[in-house]
């Protein structure tokens, strides 16, 4: 069945090959001025002047907690255009100049709650301007004490961009639809090291005033969002030919040890869906602050501590953030509407990895898993719900990443059942191919399936696309996990559920998806006895693997348990991932008059090392 396509006509391009890097990776990318491309959460008015990429030279301030120096942009404009506005919020501009020096006007204008303020440059018929400011309190940098490391002697940086933060330290349009190139020299104290997620450049420059400076490029152009710095008393280790792992030196063993199938999974990716494109594939092992389980940013995937279990059992979120270097960096969804086309997809791809790499026991329960979220979710919120639609227009209110994430994974796992796992995978490689380096919509993956994939009417009306993205609930078509995955496990949970038997023997045999499974399954009221006894056989309070340890917190502070309110102190003390953090004070503030005094004690000691993006959560549960 073939549908002939406009978006091609609708797209604003200039598509010279780079001089280095990916022969296929445009210089400079296109852009979508369909209207379902547009961003309401950007300033910038691409069609008319955008930004093609940004040279960064900039001095990381630990004892003010500022970064500090200047951002030259390349821009191309209609011509006639002499204005250009970028995004910023609480960006402290000092001057803005053109490429021979001269001043420029600018303007910044009134500020909107939740995206800044335009910055309006009057350019005139320059196309190079440089901007020379400084950015203090910036939502999108965590700046951590020496006490907050793990080695406790020097201080820390993290960023975290997504989705609309980097405007708080870069000025340029943020936008994921507006793709930049980028490069930076980063000066940082000597005793630290930075990293960014771009190739580095050369060894580090030792700079005659206790300094060195770093240099980085990203020679393909990326989302915004993308770009990320970490700086501090770190450490590398190789993992293979094109991965390594850095962190703390503490921690460096550790991270190494449970990130040692990577070389493995980047295989198992090009093998699914062609050849990966970035040079390297590095991580960083943040501090425990980290708001989320990992960041993708390129060549350099942010990840949190709390993966690390000492088995291997929750290395599906490295294969997540792997599988992002296809979906969601090399193809971006246009604007935030679709982030599902960033976050599903690489959910589906993620559970292929898991097969190629641990088997189909392993992907088939993480699946079931995921599957148990999205109908969690609908069982909340109602099956009709705007927010459960795959494409979430502008206003529509968030119900959580069981969505974005889950069902439109399982949509492309329904797909993949109806048309058969080998036209499913090239159809989904050449999608990858045929917009690298490129935005793209729901309504642009929808005519792509339409014209690539879908054979005639008869399977089109099988597969119910449009019903999948643009309608709320779950499609009556959708490929159900198998309760096989884990009848063992939901056998216990209802022996248990009965008459508290507990089969210690099996427990200690599971896999964490099971442990995890069994965990949500068991009654969600229990005796303080009662959960005394399942923490006795099973150990829960002196878990090693997170997932596993909060889901027991969480199960406890439901039902009051004050022998695990210790462990809970030390849990939402030690971790800051807002997965764990949010749920947490939301079972203690719903525990009214026993919860939330403990809720709000606890809160006011860690409040202040966790990032911004946990405490924006947090603040409207416990202060709100």
């Amino acid at each position: 069945m073939r549908f002939l396509s406009a978006f091609s006509l609708l797209l604003l391009a200039a598509c010279n090959p780079p001089e280095t890097g990916d022969p296929s990776a445009p210089k400079v990318a296109p852009i979508l001025t369909t209207e379902d491309a547009r961003d309401d959460q950007t300033f910038a008015e691409p069609e008319k002047a955008r930004v093609t990429h940004i040279d960064l030279d900039l001095d990381l301030d630990f004892e003010r907690e500022m970064v500090s120096g200047s951002a030259m942009l390349d821009i191309i404009a209609d011509k006639g255009v002499d204005t250009v506005i970028l995004d910023s919020d609480g960006l402290k501009i000092d001057s803005i100049s053109d490429a021979d020096g001269k001043p420029l006007q600018y303007k910044v204008g009134d500020i909107v709650e939740g995206k800044g303020a335009p910055l309006s440059v009057e350019m005139g018929d320059a196309r190079e301007i440089t901007i020379t400011y400084s950015a203090s309190d910036a939502a999108a940098l965590q700046w951590l004490a020496p006490e907050q490391t793990a080695g406790g002697k020097h201080p820390y940086l993290l960023s975290q961009g997504q989705a609309t933060l980097n405007r708080t330290w870069i000025p340029t349009q943020d936008s994921p639809g507006i793709r930049q190139t980028w490069s930076a020299r980063i000066t940082a104290p000597e005793e630290l090291t930075v990293v960014m997620s771009g190739l580095s450049e050369d060894d580090p420059e030792t700079l005659d005033d206790g300094r060195r400076a770093f240099t980085f490029e990203m020679d393909k152009p990326v989302a915004p969002y993308l770009i990320a710095i970490a700086a501090g008393d770190i450490v590398f280790k190789e993992l293979g030919p094109r991965s390594g792992v850095w962190s703390e030196p503490s921690m460096i063993d550790a991270a190494a040890s449970e990130l040692a199938d990577t070389e493995a999974m980047i295989d198992a990716a090009e093998k699914l869906y062609g050849d990966y494109r970035w040079g390297r594939y590095d991580m960083i092992v943040l501090p425990p602050s980290f708001p989320y389980g990992g960041m993708e940013n390129p060549v350099m995937t942010f990840l949190t501590p709390t993966f690390i279990a000492g088995d291997r059992s929750l290395t599906g979120l490295v294969a997540h953030e792997l599988a992002h270097s296809w979906s969601g960096n090399l193809v971006t969804n246009a604007n935030w509407t679709d982030s599902w086309l960033n976050e599903g997809v690489t959910s589906y791809f993620e559970n292929r990895i898991v097969e190629e790499i641990y088997g189909k026991k392993r992907a088939d329960q993480e699946a079931a898993l995921s599957f148990a979220a999205i109908e969690e979710t609908l069982a909340e919120v109602g099956n009709d719900a705007p927010g459960t639609a795959l494409h979430q227009p502008a206003n529509t209110d968030p119900v959580g990443s069981a969505i974005v994430y889950d069902k439109g994974a399982f949509f492309l796992r329904t797909v993949e059942g109806i048309v058969g796992r080998d036209r499913f995978d090239a159809w989904l490689t050449q999608w990858f191919d045929n917009h690298a380096f490129q935005p793209a919509t729901s309504a642009m993956i929808l005519a792509d399936m339409e014209e690539n994939l879908v054979k005639d009417e008869a399977e089109a009306e099988k597969l119910k696309l449009r019903e999948w993205i643009y309608e709320p609930g779950l499609p009556d078509n959708v490929a159900r996990p198998g309760a096989a995955a884990f009848a063992e496990v939901d056998a216990a949970a209802k022996a248990f559920t009965a008459d508290r038997t507990l089969d210690t023997a099996s427990w200690a045999k599971w896999t964490s998806a099971e442990r995890q499974r069994f965990l949500a399954k068991i009654p969600r009221k229990m005796s303080n006895a009662d959960l005394a006894a399942l923490d006795d056989a099973l150990s829960l309070s002196g878990s090693g693997n997170n997932e596993e340890l909060f889901l027991w917190l969480e199960l406890a502070m439901q039902n009051r348990y004050e022998a695990a309110v210790p462990t809970t102190e030390k849990f939402l003390t030690e971790v800051g991932r807002r997965k764990f953090v949010a749920p947490l004070f939301e079972a203690l503030m719903d525990q009214g008059s026993w919860g939330q005094p403990i809720a709000k004690r606890i809160y006011a000691k860690t409040r202040s090392g966790y990032h911004a993006v946990t405490r924006g959560t947090v603040d409207a549960m416990v202060n709100g």
